[in-house]
């Protein structure tokens, strides 16, 4: 392999020359992390340094693409084509399969055709796993068909499982004629090699995934006729599949031709391998091509085959994020069989059908699981309690309730706090109240989430007295508040205008957090400049310690100085700032600097920095004066 030759040390590990030229390249592409002039200019002087020898190889420009510039496609294009336009280069299957795993993970599929277009045109023999993962990003990108013609061109043998994903995804797409040719391919390829499991093409299941795509396009006619020619080429088609058909055929009252399929199958066809399939699904969902698992597992469940509970628990999570009809269906199909879903399941379920609105579905299906004895443990009982408050239905949550405690099982403080969450949601707030009190009475103490739920929302109604009591009954109890506790109940009593008990919070707060007193003072700055309370926040400005971050709260008060027309004691914080803090007004200075494209109010900004910078606070800090005077 002839390569292009430039300067740098011969003893240097390819891996530590790989790892500072990605380096170098990285660095030279910021802030845009693309391929750039400068990045090429940085390539040639690395390359051509008078300090050192060195070769730029195919082995070189692989590994600086893998792993290092993996994540950065357009830096691993730009080394992979700068490498095609020197003299006495030519790529190697090493380096096209680096620049392949960079353009699957970055999701390129037109690129990915390109690079492969290349490879033909340049007769790079590719290596095996190339031709499995540019199909493999195929499939993710919905290409199936592009996926199938790299296989169907390939002169390799590929791992059975990418052979049965793109058959699978052009058979459920209906695209029968394609399916059969690469069929046809692999089994050609199959009887080259030696016999058993590791070369088996899924013949069985890729006949039910045609059928059925047809069957559901209302081409049974066509369903039938792939049913024999794929029986010819040896798929043999299962139970499963001459099922569809027939059904497909008694759904238009074509009663004839069903029997007729029935007859077949009973003749014909082979009993489905259960294990076989689920293997299958399980591949399917790993790869997130839920709609062909779908497909496989409503043919197996309509047809009442065996299926293990475990693949259905798989099939009803990952199904309801795109169909939750169909995860309903498959969970009402265990019910009926005296079997149940995984808690993992029944919340991915519920979450997606409240997502989709499907809440009577979700109630539904929950009143079965409750008259089945599903539910044995206070957890599970929170999972309805939980999907029901969420979906707004808080009378059938407190129904849950009420049966959870009929049954002998004691509510949790998880119970209350989802019940009490959807309470103060839709402003009921006698129940919670009354919720809360019923709390305690059963000798259930609340939590740091409790509190906040109440005080927060005791909080947005102005409810001072309530929120304050909380407050204290928690700090009672030795409950730890936190940001939201905080923050919450100073905004609540600076709009009271309570601002001693505010203060006293904060001081509170500051003597037992600091790092929590970082953030809840910018709270309390916001809250006292709102009400117009500029001294109270100059005062808690002046009174923060040094180790306590402040930039944040000392430009909400500037602002809001500024936007009142406080511009003297916008000053005047800024003198304090300079003289107790100098190492931070610079940062603030920058910080209203940069704010001047995005601030609502631009003229009182420019009108602070011009009049502190007039009284010789601060000194120009760039461009900001050209910005005032072109805005005047």
């Amino acid at each position: 392999m002839q390569s292009c030759r430039s300067k740098m040390s011969p003893l240097a590990p390819i891996s530590t020359v790989a790892h500072k030229l990605s380096r170098a390249l990285i660095s030279a592409s910021k802030p845009s992390q693309r391929w750039s002039s400068a990045v090429e200019e940085t390539l040639r002087s690395f390359l051509f340094s008078s300090s050192s020898s060195l070769t730029l190889t195919p082995t070189l420009v692989s590994s600086v693409i893998d792993p290092h510039l993996l994540h950065h496609h357009s830096l691993a294009a730009g080394l992979f084509h700068f490498a095609s336009h020197q003299p006495s280069f030519s790529h190697s299957p090493l380096s096209f399969h680096s620049f392949l795993k960079s353009l699957s993970i970055s999701r390129h599929p037109h690129s990915i055709l390109s690079l492969l277009k290349l490879a033909r045109t340049q007769q790079i023999p590719l290596l095996p796993s190339s031709i499995t993962l540019a199909a493999s990003s195929l499939l993710h990108t919905d290409k199936a068909l592009d996926a199938a013609e790299i296989l169907k061109n390939a002169n390799n043998e590929f791992p059975p499982t990418i052979c049965n994903s793109v058959l699978a995804a052009v058979s459920s797409g209906g695209f029968l004629v394609v399916a059969t040719q690469l069929f046809d391919v692999m089994l050609l390829r199959v009887e080259k090699v030696k016999s058993g499991m590791n070369c088996r093409i899924d013949g069985s299941i890729i006949a039910v995934l045609t059928v059925d795509s047809l069957c559901r396009a209302g081409r049974i006619d066509d369903a039938w006729r792939a049913l024999e020619e794929l029986r010819r080429r040896d798929c043999k088609p299962d139970f499963i599949a001459y099922r569809i058909v027939s059904e497909g055929f008694k759904s238009v009252g074509r009663l004839d031709e069903m029997e007729t399929i029935l007859k077949q199958k009973r003749k014909l066809g082979v009993a489905p391998r259960a294990n076989d399939y689920k293997d299958f699904i399980f591949s399917l969902i790993s790869e997130r091509r839920v709609l062909e698992a779908k497909d496989l597992g409503e043919g197996i469940v309509n047809g009442d085959f065996p299926i293990e509970d475990d693949v259905l628990n798989a099939l009803i999570g990952s199904v309801s994020t795109l169909e939750s009809d169909s995860a309903v269906m498959f969970c009402k199909y265990m019910i009926e069989k005296d079997r149940f879903p995984s808690l993992l399941a029944l919340k991915n379920m519920s979450k997606n059908l409240c997502k989709d609105g499907k809440s009577d579905e979700m109630w539904n299906l929950f009143k079965v699981l409750i008259d089945k004895g599903y539910f044995k443990e206070v957890e599970q009982y929170n999972v309805i309690v939980s999907f029901l408050c969420k979906a707004g239905r808080v009378k059938e949550a407190y129904g849950v309730l009420n049966k959870m405690k009929k049954k002998g099982f004691k509510p949790d403080t998880s119970t209350y706090n989802f019940l009490l969450e959807a309470l103060c949601r839709e402003d009921l707030l006698r129940p919670a109240k009354k919720l809360w009190d019923e709390m305690f009475t059963n000798g259930c103490c609340a939590n740091l989430r409790t509190y906040n739920i109440l005080i927060k929302k005791f909080s947005l109604v102005g409810e001072t007295n309530e929120a304050l009591k909380l407050y204290d009954h928690m700090l009672r109890k030795g409950v730890v508040p936190n940001d939201v506790t905080y923050s919450s109940t100073m905004k609540l009593l600076c709009q009271d205008n309570k601002i001693c008990e505010a203060l006293d919070i904060f001081n509170h707060c500051l003597e037992l957090d600091t790092a929590l007193a970082s953030s809840t003072l910018r709270t309390l700055v916001l809250s006292l400049c709102s009400e117009g309370n500029y001294v109270y926040a100059s005062h808690v400005m002046h009174g923060v310690p040094d180790k306590i971050e402040s930039c944040d709260s000392d430009i909400i008060l500037l602002k809001s100085l500024a936007d009142a027309g406080e511009m003297d004691m916008a000053a005047k914080h800024v003198e304090w700032v300079k003289n107790n803090s100098p190492f931070k007004l610079q940062e603030i200075v920058n910080q209203l600097h940069e704010s001047l494209s995005t601030t609502p109010k631009l003229d009182s900004v420019l009108q602070l920095l011009r009049s502190v910078q007039s009284q010789g606070l601060i000194s120009d800090v760039g461009n900001w004066t050209k910005f005032y005077e072109g805005f005047h």
